[in-house]
């Protein structure tokens, strides 16, 4: 088993970046979001993640710029803190703990170190009533500061974010909840209020839905269930206020906002359509048609020089002020469901699921980003509801990631199913897929399952499809002249006593095809197609099919309806063992013989990773993640980690990803563990990394050739500065521990200098006296005289020191002359 803390759980991506309107900061180079647990900061030119800020336990609910210092932002999350950022440098700056969840936020520059939060009446998550709070935040110069001071603003609002705006800087503040219109204005203490009656005599709703309030005019502009806008004015006074109407989305209005001069007014909802209208001049409107889905908000750069959509897809669009697009920020789609599962591009590495409606999209996991994607039903999305749409169900790529087979269907209420298979060829002129077959009603009823035969050295390219209309079929490649594109056609056409097949699965060297038809579990020949022989086990439909790998590629594995998790040997032909585990989900490894099982329990999902021969698992990871995980992939790494311990070496070659309702979520190492054995070669050069990693082991020398030694280049396949690299920053040590370090190995070392001034010093005064020195050398230097039996006879001396011989030096200079007078006379 592997110790607690070896390998954690990973947030690797897949949150909204559309649940809250993004920010765009003053200069309008970086745009903020609410993603998750983390606010992101974008490039509105790169459309890149600069970095994430993450310090929040649970969802970011806000994000709002801080009005006193453009630099810096603030966010707010459910977990009942509101936290200060320096967002151009990722730093946290200041946390305040408000102790409960926080809906949204909202913040005015009249209101100077003043908040205002939309949180519940009571502590209760699933409370509906919700009030309006000012939140005085106490100056404070520690990190973490606890805010106490509230003020109610107003009692009954709605959760709805873009339900409240404030008006002419900070002087009041709107509030639409249902059919009602509130606006408080701070300097009198008063508020008014306004109704509409539930429906208009076209049958319209009039049911609030946004609300925005001009800059600089007293003008209230809100947004309506049956797509009508309303300006409002002379709301100061109760019974004197007026409305005008603005009419042109066809159902409700989702998001309105006004232009920081005011001289504009945006609009967007369900058409794809972001709308401009003149102020004051409501005939004349611009249009951006087409932005690929509905529009949920809608924010403007403090100096108006972009606009910013979110749209349903879990997409942003950045739009330039002459309503023309400028880049798009995509996440990841998971739409209502996934129908398909999680595949691995064999080429980009990129997972592959479906995503917004008729589409699949390539999605990178390294980088977290959207690559692209693929039309796979290539028919305009009509936005209507109710209305049945053609969706991607099944997708399977060939082992090389030659070809892609989809299955895309339609049912209408009353009309016959509707079918399509289509496989796609990778092109490599245009480095994507292109059709190159589509199968009209390929089967009578839904297909179940899809996969091809992953054999490398397999001369056939094959598919096979199971459906309900109780066949399984082979599809093969027909490769005719060189001049003709290949084509697929059905090879073989599969039954057994007219039962139902659930789901199929090819060995790993493609010589045989496991087909479970409800309780029974069929093995065949793709090469003759012949029934080779059937496996008995307890009562309970098939759900999973996976074969073992290498070593373990003698053994089939299956789930049943019965919570019962089966092993085969395909020798004997018998069960070899079983266990009683409600497994949600089995798949195997490609890369090593490793299997991963999720089981469901209380509520909660556990992981097991094991193999087929060996009875303990390898790793077991309780309480996983809340909920039932239905769609998981190992993805295979792109370097092979060789530092892991024996017990993680099934995350060696692949990592495990799997994805949840709302996040997509992966099994990682520990970075501290891995970078505490780590060992630096001894032919690493001494370089800023080097001193980031290791510990230095070249000492300090005595001559100056060694301090101008060439310097040895850097190893290709370093596994600590791969480490470093490739490991996501916010897993990292501290900023500060790092940057001291990397400072330190930066400045030349004082010692040193004055040691090499020191020598150069002494150079100069041995070649001004070098006769002098010769002499000195010759008279005080003693060879050893070594006899024959190996013994000296003459014991040399000590060696004279530097000092000794300088002094030698002065005494020969002394004028001795008067001596020799002294002894004439």
């Amino acid at each position: 088993m592997v110790a607690d803390g070896d390998i954690r759980v990973v947030h690797r991506g897949g949150s909204k970046i559309n649940s809250r309107e993004p920010v765009i900061t003053s200069d309008s180079r970086l745009l903020l979001c609410a993603s998750g647990e983390c606010v992101k900061v974008f490039s509105t030119s790169t459309e890149e993640c600069l970095h994430s800020l993450r310090a929040h336990t649970d969802l970011v609910t806000g994000v709002q710029l801080r009005p006193s210092n453009h630099l810096q932002v603030y966010s707010c999350s459910a977990d009942g803190t509101v936290r200060l950022w320096d967002f151009t440098d990722g730093i946290l700056i200041k946390t305040y703990v408000i102790g409960y969840p926080i809906h949204s936020m909202y913040t005015s520059a009249n209101h100077e170190e003043v908040i205002f939060i939309v949180t519940s009446v009571q502590s209760d998550k699933r409370s509906e009533l919700f009030q309006l709070v000012a939140v005085h935040l106490p100056q404070s110069g520690d990190q973490l500061v606890e805010a106490r001071e509230f003020s109610a603003v107003l009692s009954d609002v709605s959760s709805n974010p873009a339900a409240i705006a404030f008006g002419r800087g900070g002087e009041y503040i709107a509030s639409a909840k249902s059919l009602q219109l509130e606006v408080y204005f701070f300097k009198k203490q008063k508020s008014y209020r306004f109704f509409l009656k539930e429906d208009n005599k076209k049958g319209g709703k009039n049911t609030f839905t946004c609300i925005t309030c001009h800059p600089k005019d007293d003008c209230i502009a809100t947004g309506h269930e049956d797509g009508k806008i309303r300006l409002w004015r002379n709301f100061n006074h109760k019974k004197e206020y007026t409305y005008s109407t603005l009419h042109w989305h066809h159902t409700e209005v989702s998001s309105v906002r006004f232009t920081p001069e005011g001289t504009n007014l945006l609009s967007g909802g369900v058409e794809s359509v972001l709308v401009q209208w003149r102020y004051n001049q409501e005939s004349q409107r611009d249009f951006l048609p087409r932005l690929g889905a509905a529009i949920t908000h809608i924010a403007v750069s403090p100096d108006g020089a972009l606009f910013c959509t979110s749209h349903s897809d879990n997409k942003i669009t950045i739009i330039q002020s002459c309503v023309k697009v400028s880049a798009v920020i995509q996440g990841l789609v998971k739409g209502e469901s996934v129908r398909t599962d999680l595949t691995v591009d064999p080429r980009s590495k990129a997972m592959v699921l479906n995503g917004k409606p008729g589409h699949l999209q390539f999605y990178s996991l390294q980088r977290d980003k959207l690559l692209y994607n693929l039309d796979i039903v290539q028919q305009e999305y009509i936005h209507e509801l109710g209305l049945q749409q053609f969706e991607v169900v099944k997708a399977a790529f060939s082992a090389t990631g030659n070809w892609l087979a989809t299955v895309e269907e339609r049912k209408q209420k009353v009309a016959e199913l509707e079918l399509n298979m289509k496989l796609w060829q990778f092109d490599e002129h245009t480095q994507s897929f292109v059709l190159n077959t589509t199968i009209s009603a390929p089967h009578e009823d839904w297909i179940t399952a899809t996969c091809f035969c992953h054999a490398t050295d397999s001369q056939t390219t094959m598919l096979v499809s199971t459906s309900k209309d109780r066949h399984f079929k082979a599809w093969q490649l027909k490769i005719q002249a060189e001049s003709v594109c290949p084509s697929w056609s059905c090879d073989f056409v599969g039954a057994y006593h007219g039962l139902v097949p659930e789901c199929c699965c090819f060995s790993a060297d493609g010589s045989l095809l496991a087909v479970s038809f409800q309780e029974v579990v069929t093995v065949w020949s793709p090469s003759s197609w012949e029934l080779l022989t059937t496996l008995s086990q307890p009562p309970g439909a098939i759900r999973n099919l996976c074969f073992g790998r290498l070593s373990c590629s003698k053994y089939l594995l299956g789930t049943t309806a019965s919570n019962l998790l089966c092993c085969w040997n395909l020798l004997t032909c018998s069960l070899e063992w079983s266990t009683s585990m409600d497994v949600s989900l089995l798949l195997a490894d490609p890369l090593s013989e490793n299997m991963a099982a999720f089981c469901s329990q209380a509520g909660c999902t556990d992981l097991f990773v094991f193999k087929p021969t060996e009875p303990r698992p390898l790793f077991s990871y309780k309480a996983l993640c809340s909920g039932r995980v239905t769609r998981a992939v190992f993805a295979p790494r792109e370097e092979t980690l060789e530092s892991c311990e024996e017990s993680s070496q099934w995350l060696n070659r692949s990592q495990l990803y799997f994805l949840t309702p709302c996040f997509l979520l992966c099994l990682k190492l520990l970075l501290m563990c891995s970078l505490s054995k780590l060992v630096i070669a001894d032919g690493v050069a001494m370089t800023p990394f080097y001193l980031l990693l290791g510990k230095q082991q070249h000492e300090n020398r005595d001559t100056v050739s060694s301090l101008s030694a060439e310097r040895t280049p850097l190893p290709q396949a370093s596994a600590a500065i791969k480490e470093l690299l490739q490991t996501p920053a916010h897993v990292l040590p501290s900023t500060s521990f790092l940057c001291s370090m990397f400072v330190q190995s930066l400045l030349i070392s004082v010692t040193d200098s004055r040691s090499v001034a020191h020598q150069e010093e002494e150079m100069e005064s041995e070649k001004e006296e070098g006769d002098s020195e010769g002499e000195m050398e010759s008279s005080t230097s003693r060879p050893k005289q070594v006899s024959v039996g190996g013994q000296a006879t003459e014991s040399a001396g000590p060696p004279l020191t530097k000092a000794q011989v300088r002094e030698l030096r002065r005494v020969k200079k002394l004028d001795y002359s008067w001596l020799t007078g002294l002894l004439d006379s």
